[in-house]
């Protein structure tokens, strides 16, 4: 596959400034020089093209003669391009025709067009990038705040593999001295011992399981924290919805219940993603469409990472009131609305709590006159991530790299009994094995190509 030249448009479609046409492989050279001319005089010879820079020129229809576009054309030469070999970048006007002519005239040429995520499988399988880089450009690509693209950013510039490296020199060097005890069972002077290789195992197992409790902890930087706002019909749900998007998404009416489907929109707070849900009020009906709007109610609220449960300002709440919308051990806001209506703000009383819903932290706010807004942001953004530092805590494994440390853990904690019952070495290796293998599919060097192929497919065409 890699002795292919391939190409394809890597800008998104549509009309703009500039487009970028790519091209890699050993033929990149040769087709360029049939298409691409520094003068309106016709295509000329860009063998002697040098790598890195920028030529001005045409781009001509190899039949009929005639110009396509005015073009930049930079060549890029092995190895030193993304995909490790020849590359060449035609930047040209931006337009659905133009761009596809284009493109027409190099796959005729002797290209073919690129699968999806093809050029960063080249970089990978060429080993100018590990699978976790790899991965990062999609991540860069998706991300949804400042924070998520931070952190994928740090990816790709190889912290998540250079930590991984370090864990798997720490376990190669503890398999050498085990293998040698094993080869050699003779040899006094062999250094290993149960008590020191307890001690790299526990080590490496530690920060395996670091690393899954820090995807628990962080994943919503990458996917977004869910919040559902919920409570009884009419208490302003849909107001605030709209207040903390800062534009009319939901419909407002003075008509009880008027919110049937549930609205889902993105919503970013402080660099941090969100998805927001406003939900259909809980309450007793025969109405069928209401019945169902609340199903799909209670759905979002059981997903939800955070639950804004509204009231009234003035209104009471019951236990039986809050175990009927409430899953046990959701994380919960209170939120107090209508403050506006109160004349005294300085002696606004929040409403207690029953038991065991006592300690909900309360707000009140008025969506209306947007009062209280800013702090009830301040509070979802404390409830949320609390002492998470993205740029300390700078890898953060997606699905794919917590399962694989999930199996190393197992190999490791299997490792740790072995030792600890002085069970044979050589059941101690293959636990060892076993945990450089896990490790070594994040990386890419132990994965299997049906998950490398799914994981580029997941790319776009022309990266």
């Amino acid at each position: 596959m890699t002795n292919d030249t391939i190409a394809a448009i890597s800008t998104p479609p549509g009309n703009g400034g500039i487009g970028v046409i790519r091209i890699s492989g050993r033929n990149s050279l040769d087709i360029i020089s049939k298409l691409f001319g520094r003068t309106k005089t016709g295509v000329e010879d860009c063998i002697s093209l040098q790598s890195h820079k920028v030529y001005h020129g045409y781009i001509f229809d190899s039949v009929t003669k005639q110009i396509i576009d005015e073009v930049l054309v930079i060549p890029m030469l092995a190895p030193s391009s993304y995909t490790t070999e020849d590359v060449i970048e035609i930047q040209a006007h931006s337009g659905s025709i133009v761009m596809r002519s284009i493109l027409d005239q190099v796959l005729s040429k002797g290209a073919r067009l690129a699968e999806p995520g093809e050029f960063t499988k080249r970089a990978f399988l060429n080993k100018r990038i590990d699978l976790t880089q790899a991965e990062a450009v999609i991540d860069i690509i998706n991300a949804k705040s400042v924070k998520s693209l931070k952190a994928a950013a740090s990816q790709s510039n190889g912290v998540l593999r250079k930590n991984i490296e370090r864990l798997k020199a720490e376990l190669v060097n503890l398999l050498s001295l085990l293998e040698a005890a094993i080869d050699f069972p003779d040899d006094t002077d062999n250094p290993f011992s149960n008590k020191q290789g307890i001690l790299v195992v526990k080590k490496v197992l530690s920060d395996c399981k670091r690393y899954i409790q820090l995807y628990d902890d962080a994943c919503f930087i990458r996917e977004g924290i869910k919040l559902a706002i919920c409570g009884a019909p009419n208490v302003g749900k849909s107001s605030l919805m709209n207040c903390l998007l800062e534009e009319e998404k939901s419909i407002i009416t003075s008509i009880p219940g008027t919110t049937r489907d549930p609205i889902q929109e993105n919503l970013n707070i402080n660099g941090i993603s969100f998805t927001i849900s406003d939900t259909a009020g809980i309450h007793s009906t025969n109405d069928l469409v209401e019945i169902i709007g609340m199903e799909k109610a209670k759905e979002h609220i059981l997903n939800a990472d955070l639950l804004l449960y509204m009231k009234e300002v003035g209104q009471s709440i019951s236990k039986k009131e809050l175990n009927q919308v409430i899953p046990k051990d959701k994380k919960v806001l209170f939120v107090v609305n209508k403050i506006d209506l109160v004349k005294d703000k300085d002696v606004l009383i929040l409403p207690e709590m029953p038991e065991p819903f006592q300690n909900i932290p309360k707000i009140g706010i008025s969506a209306l006159e947007n009062l209280g807004i800013d702090d009830l942001k301040n509070m979802v953004i404390n409830m949320t991530i609390t002492d998470l530092d993205v740029n300390t805590n700078s890898i953060i494994p997606n699905i794919r790299h917590k399962e694989t440390l999930k199996e190393a853990v197992f190999n490791l904690e299997s490792a740790e009994k072995s030792m600890l019952n002085e069970h044979n070495e050589e059941t101690l290796a293959f636990d060892i094995r076993n945990s450089l293998n896990a490790l070594g599919k994040i990386t890419g060097e132990t994965t299997e190509i049906d998950i490398l192929d799914h994981i580029f497919s997941n790319f776009c065409i022309g990266k």
